[in-house]
């Protein structure tokens, strides 16, 4: 079984920054698209960055060049670095992952638990 794990989340005042990491634990076979969603109270979740393989990136429109979002080769996971944070950038935070478990499957899309952000003074 496959499970994304996530950290570096926390309380940052505004103008700060944060990075979060998250990583797959177990066995599969391959791993491709990676990134960050963000949901707060009241909201439906909304797209924070995507990263491909060969590195294509995409942001969502909130994020005004403020974030970045990374492959971490080396884990097979993917980082999301966060400057120039606003209090309306508070939100649970969670990965993705498009994970192949064997030859024989098509791509699932796994999640992270979710990490908390909060912004504040």
């Amino acid at each position: 079984q496959v499970h994304l794990v996530e950290s570096g989340g926390g309380l940052v005042q505004p103008g700060g920054s944060l990075k979060l990491s998250c990583a797959p634990s177990g066995t599969f076979f391959a791993i491709g698209d990676r990134g960050w969603y963000r949901q707060s109270p009241g909201k439906e979740r909304e797209l924070v960055a995507g990263i491909s393989l060969d590195g294509w990136t995409n942001y969502g429109s909130s994020i005004e060049g403020r974030f970045t979002v990374s492959l971490d080769n080396a884990n097979n996971g993917v980082y999301l670095h966060m400057t120039a944070l606003k209090p309306e950038d508070t939100a649970v935070y969670y990965c993705y992952s498009d994970i192949q478990l064997t030859e024989w499957d098509a791509d699932d899309r796994y999640w992270g638990q979710g990490t908390q952000v909060t912004v504040s003074s």
